[in-house]
């Protein structure tokens, strides 16, 4: 059985914060407090590649566990923005600086907002069909390289992070750890322009993401439950991607869901794209208070992934 063993992450410790730009924008606190949730953005240094946020997160996990680079089957990098221009792909070159084996696949997934509900979809399946033990997700899209310092809609709202999750057979069962067990998804490519890389830019219709988030991710997330054949009280925790503030409570409230159960944490790094669950999930990974748990991605495409974890008995 596959199961999430940990997650470890990297958040840069360089910052812009959003409270010395109310002149610039013409914005107030109230604008930080019930719209973004977001009082800094998180910035790597200008000579941080992709491949090395992806590095800092997995000396991260070394910390946590006793993990062995030589025994890592395979690696994803899911990122919009990889290294130089995307050739070679951002995990060959994570795998070059890690110095993993040479029989360990290395590939990337170009997804943003839900891409890590995804990669977790298919690292699981790609694990079990070709028989691995190990294998890592990277999640790591510095959108700093291609945000806007004049858009009030992007600078203020999106941060860089990086994450790392270790997915493992485990050798008697999966020893309390979390198991991913049922997914869907949806896609609107025909909403596609709404968040965009233009001219090396990134456009973002704010109104049209909005819009989206709050009518189609709640019938997604329903629908999920449903056909587990659950409902809502079955889950300890909903781990939604960190749009927003306003975005998360929206949700939230349309699920009519217990504030509790629904983590909302952006104030100190952002909107982090892909890693923003992981970011989340890292605090509750040992929580044995959580036991089933929802996750959901939705933005980029757009398109929305969800996902069950149920943790098993130790």
């Amino acid at each position: 059985m596959i199961s999430i063993t940990e997650i470890a992450s990297y958040v840069p410790e360089g910052f812009e914060s959003n409270l010395d730009k109310f002149d610039k924008f013409g914005i107030g606190r109230e604008f930080i407090d019930e719209k973004i949730g977001v009082y800094k953005v998180a910035r790597k240094d200008a000579a941080q590649e992709t491949s090395d946020l992806c590095v800092e997160s997995f000396r991260r996990l070394e910390a946590k566990t006793e993990i062995d680079p030589a025994q890592v089957d395979c690696i994803v990098v899911c990122t919009q923005n990889p290294d130089g221009h995307g050739l070679p792909h951002t995990a060959a070159i994570v795998h070059g600086k890690l110095g993993l084996p040479t029989r360990c696949a290395s590939f990337d997934i170009s997804l943003g907002c839900s891409g890590y509900v995804y990669g977790l979809s298919l690292v699981r399946a790609f694990m079990e069909a070709n028989g691995l033990r190990t294998g890592l997700l990277f999640t790591a899209d510095p959108y700093s390289k291609i945000v806007d310092p004049d858009d009030k809609n992007t600078v203020l709202l999106f941060g860089d992070a990086a994450a790392v999750t270790l997915l493992s057979v485990a050798p008697n069962g999966a020893d309390g750890h979390l198991v991913p067990k049922r997914f869907s998804f949806c896609s609107d490519g025909s909403l596609s322009p709404a968040l965009c890389n233009r001219d090396g830019r990134l456009h973002m219709n704010g109104r049209a993401v909005f819009t989206y988030s709050a009518t189609t991710v709640p019938g997604e997330i329903t629908g999920l439950v449903e056909s587990a054949g659950l409902s809502f009280d079955d889950f300890d925790l909903f781990l939604l991607h960190q749009g927003s503030r306003y975005i998360v409570e929206t949700i939230r409230k349309r699920l009519n869901l217990a504030e509790s159960k629904v983590p909302c944490r952006l104030w100190e790094q952002g909107n982090t794209v892909s890693s923003s669950i992981p970011l989340l999930l890292e605090s509750h990974i040992h929580d044995t208070a959580a036991q089933r748990l929802l996750l959901c991605g939705f933005g980029v495409g757009l398109s929305t992934a969800c996902g069950i974890l149920e943790r098993q008995p130790d």
